[in-house]
Formats: C-alpha cells, sequence, structure tokens
C-alpha cells in the first residue's frame, strides 16, 4: 500500500480579524504543505508568535484596536521574535504606507485582494532567504570553531621553536660557534617565527571578538591599564628608541579591559613602527559632548593622506610594500571598539604626524547602582 505523506514547509501565522481572509489563506497555504496558525488580533499575534515561534507573518494591516504596524514593531522589538520575516496584507496600496510598513521591520507587503500565486511565491521566498541566514550562520560558526582550533593548536608548538630558537641563539652567539651570517639567519628564523605567533595570536582575537554575543562594560583604571600595556611593548619601544608619554590621571571610562589593553598596543606599537624617527608618542584623553571620552595617541611621523587614512582599518590592508605586519590590527581595534559601543579611526595631515584614536563610553555612578 503506497501511503501518501505530506511534507510541512513551514509553520505560517495569519494575524487578521477578517475570518474570510483567514479561511480565504488558511485553505490554500495548507494544501501546499504549511502548518497554518491563526490570530484575530494584534494581542493575540504577538502571544502566538511568542509561543509558538513561526517560520513567518503574514500579517494585516488594518485592525481594531492595535494595527498591524505596532504589532510589527511590538514584534521586531522582543528577542525571541525579531529574526521571524514579516509580511504585511493590506488594500492599501500608497507608497507612504508601504514605506511605513518597511520602517517598522516589514520583510514585504501583499495587497489585497489575495492572488494565491504572488503569496506563495512571496511566502517560499522569505522563508528560503530564512533558511539560507541560518546555513550561513552555522557554516560560519563551524569555520570559527575550525579557525580557532587550529590557531590554539598551532600556538604552542610555535611558542616551543622560538623560545628554543632563543635559547641556540644566545649559545651560539656566546660561544662564538657559527658566523655572523649564520647568527643573522638564526635571528631571521626567530623573527619570522614571531611575525607567525603575531599573526595567531590576532586571528584568536578576532575569533574572540566576532562570537561575544554581550560584554559586560566596567569603570576602567586607564592609566594602569596603559602602564601595563608599555611594560608589555617595552621590547619593541627599545628596538625603535621610542618615547612613549602619557598622563597620569585619566577621565573613567567603561569597558572590558583585556580588549582596551590589545587597542592600546596596536596603536602603540603602529606608532613605534611607523611614526617618526625616533617615534615619539602622546597619549591624552578628553571628554566630548555625548558623554563619551575621547582617547587618542598621536605620533611625530610624516602624517597620511586622505586616501591612505581610508585603507588603514580595512583587513589585511597594508598601505605599501614597506609596512610589515599582517594587517589585522587596526581592523580588530574598530571591530572592539563598536562591541564596547564606541568609535575607533584616525586624523592626520600630511608632515604632521597621525592621532589614532578610540572612543568609549564615560563612566556614571548611576548606572551601577
Amino acid at each position: 500500500m503506497n501511503a501518501h505523506i505530506k511534507i510541512h514547509k513551514g509553520s505560517l501565522l495569519i494575524v487578521d480579524d477578517l475570518m474570510d481572509n483567514i479561511k480565504l489563506l488558511m485553505h490554500f497555504l495548507a494544501e501546499e504543505g504549511f502548518k497554518v496558525l491563526i490570530a484575530r488580533d494584534g494581542e493575540q499575534g504577538i502571544r502566538t508568535a511568542q509561543y509558538a515561534k513561526p517560520d513567518l507573518i503574514l500579517l494585516d494591516v488594518m485592525m481594531p484596536g492595535m494595527d498591524g504596524f505596532e504589532a510589527c514593531r511590538h514584534l521586531k522589538n522582543e528577542e525571541e521574535t525579531k529574526d521571524i520575516p514579516i509580511i504585511f496584507m493590506s488594500a492599501l496600496t500608497d507608497t507612504i504606507d508601504k514605506v511605513k510598513g518597511f520602517q517598522s521591520g516589514a520583510a514585504d507587503y501583499i495587497t489585497k485582494p489575495f492572488q494565491h500565486d504572488e503569496v506563495l511565491a512571496r511566502v517560499n521566498t522569505h522563508l528560503n532567504i530564512v533558511r539560507l541566514q541560518q546555513q550561513l550562520q552555522k557554516r560560519n560558526m563551524e569555520l570559527q570553531a575550525f579557525a580557532t582550533t587550529v590557531a590554539h593548536d598551532l600556538k604552542n608548538p610555535l611558542s616551543g621553536i622560538i623560545g628554543l630558537i632563543d635559547i641556540l641563539d644566545d649559545k651560539f652567539t656566546e660561544d662564538c660557534l657559527i658566523d655572523a651570517d649564520s647568527v643573522e639567519n638564526l635571528q631571521m628564523v626567530s623573527q619570522s617565527a614571531r611575525q607567525m605567533l603575531d599573526l595567531i595570536s590576532a586571528l584568536l582575537l578576532l575569533a574572540g571578538v566576532s562570537s561575544a554575543s554581550e560584554v559586560i562594560l566596567l569603570p576602567l583604571d586607564m592609566p594602569e591599564i596603559i602602564k601595563t600595556v608599555v611594560h608589555r611593548i617595552e621590547h619593541t619601544r627599545k628596538e625603535f628608541q621610542g618615547v612613549i608619554e602619557y598622563p597620569a590621571d585619566l577621565p573613567l571610562a567603561v569597558g572590558y579591559a583585556p580588549w582596551v589593553e590589545e587597542i592600546w598596543i596596536n596603536y602603540l606599537i603602529n606608532g613605534l613602527k611607523y611614526g617618526g624617527c625616533p617615534p615619539h608618542l602622546k597619549i591624552s584623553a578628553c571628554v566630548q559632548s555625548d558623554n563619551y571620552i575621547k582617547f587618542s595617541v598621536k605620533d611625530n611621523g610624516d602624517g597620511l593622506s586622505p586616501e591612505d587614512q581610508k585603507k588603514l582599518f580595512i583587513p589585511f590592508a597594508r598601505l605599501n610594500k614597506d609596512t610589515t605586519g599582517h594587517g589585522l590590527g587596526l581592523s580588530i581595534v574598530q571591530q572592539i571598539v563598536e562591541k564596547l559601543n564606541g568609535k575607533a579611526g584616525v586624523e592626520s595631515q600630511l608632515g604632521d604626524g597621525c592621532l589614532f584614536y578610540f572612543t568609549l563610553p564615560i563612566f556614571h555612578e548611576t548606572d551601577f547602582l
């Protein structure tokens, strides 16, 4: 015996106060293989969507009480329903009404009287978009997990290799067991290994920033953070014979200290490498009128053209062939600052150095009571 098995294509919620419309849509959509839920007004539609979490909502615009626009805004403001696509249904054809619908968060618009083929095409299109988005999100999570695992697996043995190279370098140099060219080659190997380690660390940081859905912002002891950073980059400062100036007191901002350290490390190392000869870096901060604090580091280099400034925060971008590094540092800075609800950027004029800055929300004691 052959059994006919109907496969559901997805769940739909119809929100309409007119039963004739509901029956019409419910009949042919159920025949097409959809599971159909119904609600007779905006409030019931919101409750049903929160409980059943349908794949798509067909929402009437003109309803007594809460109209479709208000119901749509409410659904889009709720975490559990904000990602459900909403298609408005209305006899209104004015552009202003359609624009109002899209501004409320709707994905599409169907005008009455309904054309079955049109309704079906629009429903299928938006369900396919949702499925593709879900697949892409899953693939991105899998790729990120893979990249993070590989980076972790590479970091430990590479750190060991660098340690062994340093031991060999010291021993061979002290005992004069190899010539000057061999010592130079060994130092080049060490430098290459350190660059690889820096890239792996940057990728791990980027993965951590990208995957963080929420970060708790706390008051920052910025002078202490900068002091820690300066100590961490002391080797680089000595290499370039740089000077780093920073005030003992700075305005109190909120953020996530480990990420803010990475911002300063990127800005200061860039300043040491590409600032003046020798580099002289000055750190400062000022409170802005928008309740944000602008932290910055000013170098004494040649400055950048407007064209070069646009390239700085693009991942893997390098200004010229002489630029070292992997081109991820400033793009990571930008992602970190945006996660902390701030902005990052650069101000520069040719011949007057560069001022790299980032903003963070100012600390208000009332926010932590």
